[in-house]
């Protein structure tokens, strides 16, 4: 620990195990960070975040860093939400997370949805770096404040590159003295729940996915590169996840 607040780091590594599988050759973690290894699917290897997701609090700055080598499949989910509340300690929550794939990889990152609490003040940082030939799946979703409750604040971050070149760079700052109109109808229109979901596969450098809207408060667009966005918003995380499935579904 350096300072206020609690500093943890969870690492993952994938790769082919050359008998038509996936190993762990890393799965460590440290303080609250707990990660665990699931039951196998075909030649995927599936990782649970476990146990971290009571925090963070004011103060701390958590980090997951995950990467699928060539030709490795890995699917990182988290046991339960990431409820962010206020510490003892001074100052924002931190909550970095690198995710890497090589040529001919896969990994898929869907963790349970991220919950800012009243009083909260927490920056997410997700950056991914993928080699030409990578496929991904990425998924966030963001609850603005429990039941009945006013949001803390919430800043995310969502950077993802390709070969090199970033096809897409964004950023959402919602709650207390966060940029004027994130809540008006230009952003999330009232509602509690937004989520975005980043499809890469090679195939979309010659079949670019077409823009459309998915229904009410959803949405899909072509990226610079082989990759596509869904975003939507919702009154709450389940009308969101189902949203983001539908999203899913629709670029199979």
């Amino acid at each position: 620990m350096k300072g206020p607040g609690v500093r943890a780091v969870a690492r993952i590594r994938a790769r082919d195990d050359g008998r038509g599988g996936t190993s762990l050759p890393v799965l460590e973690s440290d303080g609250p960070l707990a990660v665990r290894r699931t039951r196998a699917a075909g030649r995927e290897a599936r990782v649970m975040l476990v146990g971290a997701m009571s925090g963070p609090l004011g103060g701390d700055h958590f980090t997951v860093e995950a990467r699928a080598e060539e030709g490795a499949r890995l699917t990182v989910g988290s046991a339960a939400a990431t409820l962010a509340l206020p510490g003892q300690a001074k100052g924002g929550a931190r909550y970095d997370v690198r995710l890497g794939a090589a040529d001919h990889a896969e990994l898929h990152w869907l963790p349970e949805q991220l919950i800012s609490a009243r009083g909260s003040d927490l920056h997410v940082t997700t950056r991914v770096d993928l080699a030409p030939t990578a496929r991904l799946v990425l998924r966030e979703e963001q609850v603005l404040g429990r039941a009945g409750e006013e949001p803390g604040r919430l800043t995310s971050r969502l950077t993802v590159r390709v070969a090199g070149r970033t096809v897409l760079d964004q950023e959402l700052a919602c709650g207390p003295g966060a940029p004027g109109g994130w809540d008006g109808p230009a952003v999330l229109g009232g509602h509690r729940a937004v989520g975005q979901l980043v499809v890469v596969r090679p195939e979309f450098r010659t079949e670019p996915v077409t823009a459309r809207v998915l229904g009410e408060g959803a949405s899909v667009v072509p990226l610079a590169g082989p990759a596509a966005l869904v975003t939507a918003v919702a009154p709450d995380a389940l009308r969101l996840r189902r949203l983001l499935d539908d999203g899913l579904r629709s670029l199979a």
